[in-house]
C-alpha cells in the first residue's frame, strides 16, 4: 500500500468532512466571493467572452478530484459523431510541454508533451484535439486548420473566457460535494448554487437518472496488454487473480472498486493525478504478478511496459435520456459553419 501524498490526504479531509478544516473558513470565504465576481464579470459584460461560430460543450465539474470527465468526453466524441458532428475536442493539457502553443496533438505525441488526457483521446478516438491555456486560443486554432463543426472542452467550466453552447457537470455520486465548501476549506471550486445555471448535470457512479443528475456506469469492457496489444474480456480473464492495482488519477479508489468487483485480489500503487512517470518511478512496480492500471496511466508508461502489464479499458453507459436531454441543447450538424 503506498503512503498517501499530501494532495491525497487534502482530498480525503475534504470529503470526509474533517473538523479541523473550519480553520481554512476565512480563506474559503474570499476564495467563494472572488469565484462569483470573476463569473458574474462576464455575465454582465463588465469582463469579455468568444463565442466560437460552432456549439461548444463544456465538460468540467465545479469540486477537485476526479469525477469521470474523460470517460464522458469519450461517449460525446463516439456518439456525437455518429449523429453526422464533426467533433474536435480543446483542452489545457494538464502538465504539457509542447514547443508552442496552441498544439495540434498527434496520435505518436509523447504524453509529457502533450498531457494524458489529450493522448487518451487522440489514441482512443482518432479525434482532433488542440491544447492551449488559452482556451479561446485553442478553439480559434482547431477551426482554423480542420473542417469540425462542433467542439469539446475537456474541463474548462470556469474559463469563461470562452463561450459555450452547453455546460455539462460530472459529479461523483458516491463523494458528491464533500463538506460542501470552497477552496481550500472544501473541494469545491465555485459554490453548489453553481449547479442550478448549468444544462447538465452527470453523476458517476448512480445506478439511475434521477432530478439531481443523469446517471452514468463505467462498465469495464476489455484488460489490454501495453506490449502486445491483446485485449481480454474483463469478464474472462484467465490470469493470475492477485495482481498490482496502479493509479494516478484523480479518484483511484473508483478504479479499485471495479476491480475488486471483477474478483481480483490486489495491493495497490497509488501516484499523483497527472503523474510523470519515469523507470525509477516505475521501478517500485512488483515483476512476479500482473500489473493493472488505468488507461489513463497506460498511457504514459507504454515505453516502460513490462509484458505484465495491462490496462483496464472502461466505457460510459448513459441512458436514452440523457442523449435526448442533450441533442435537444445542441444544433443539428451543419456544414455551414466554418471560421474564416
Amino acid at each position: 500500500m503506498s503512503v498517501p501524498s499530501l494532495e491525497q490526504r487534502l482530498l480525503r479531509a475534504w470529503y470526509d468532512k474533517a473538523a479541523w478544516l473550519a480553520l481554512l473558513r476565512p480563506l474559503s470565504a474570499l476564495y467563494r466571493c472572488l469565484a462569483v465576481r470573476r463569473r458574474q464579470a462576464y455575465l454582465t459584460g463588465a469582463r469579455a467572452h468568444w463565442q466560437p461560430p460552432v456549439p461548444l460543450i463544456v465538460v468540467g465539474n465545479i469540486t477537485v478530484g476526479g469525477t469521470g470527465k474523460t470517460p464522458m468526453v469519450v461517449w460525446l466524441v463516439e456518439h456525437l459523431r455518429a449523429r453526422g458532428y464533426r467533433v474536435g475536442v480543446v483542452s489545457r493539457g494538464y502538465g504539457a510541454r509542447p514547443p508552442s502553443y496552441p498544439w495540434s496533438v498527434s496520435a505518436t505525441d509523447d504524453p509529457a508533451v502533450c498531457g494524458d488526457e489529450p493522448a487518451l483521446l487522440v489514441r482512443r478516438c482518432g479525434v482532433p484535439v488542440v491544447i492551449d491555456p488559452d482556451r479561446p486560443a485553442a478553439a480559434r486554432h482547431l477551426l482554423a486548420t480542420t473542417d469540425v463543426n462542433l467542439i469539446i472542452s475537456d474541463d474548462g467550466l470556469q474559463h469563461y473566457a470562452l463561450g459555450r453552447t452547453v455546460e455539462l457537470v460530472m459529479l461523483d455520486q458516491q463523494r458528491g460535494l464533500g463538506n460542501g465548501r470552497c477552496l481550500p476549506e472544501g473541494p469545491l471550486r465555485e459554490p453548489a448554487e453553481r449547479l442550478e445555471s448549468v444544462d447538465l448535470v452527470v453523476r458517476n457512479g448512480a445506478a439511475g437518472d434521477a432530478v439531481d443528475g443523469f446517471g452514468m456506469q463505467l462498465l469495464p469492457r476489455a484488460l489490454v496488454n501495453l506490449v502486445t496489444g491483446e485485449r481480454v474480456a474483463a469478464a474472462r480473464w484467465s490470469g493470475p487473480r492477485q495482481v498490482t492495482a496502479m493509479a494516478g488519477i484523480g479518484n483511484p479508489q473508483r478504479f479499485f472498486r471495479t476491480l475488486d468487483d471483477l474478483a481480483f485480489d490486489f495491493d495497490t500503487r497509488i501516484f499523483p493525478d497527472h503523474a510523470h512517470y519515469d523507470a525509477s518511478i516505475l521501478s517500485v512496480l512488483p515483476t512476479d504478478r500482473p500489473v493493472v492500471m488505468t488507461e489513463k496511466d497506460a498511457v504514459k508508461c507504454a515505453p516502460q511496459a513490462q509484458e505484465n502489464w495491462w490496462y483496464l479499458s472502461v466505457e460510459a453507459q448513459l441512458s436514452e435520456a440523457f442523449a435526448a436531454a442533450l441533442y435537444r441543447l445542441v444544433p443539428s450538424p451543419s456544414d455551414e459553419i466554418k471560421q474564416e
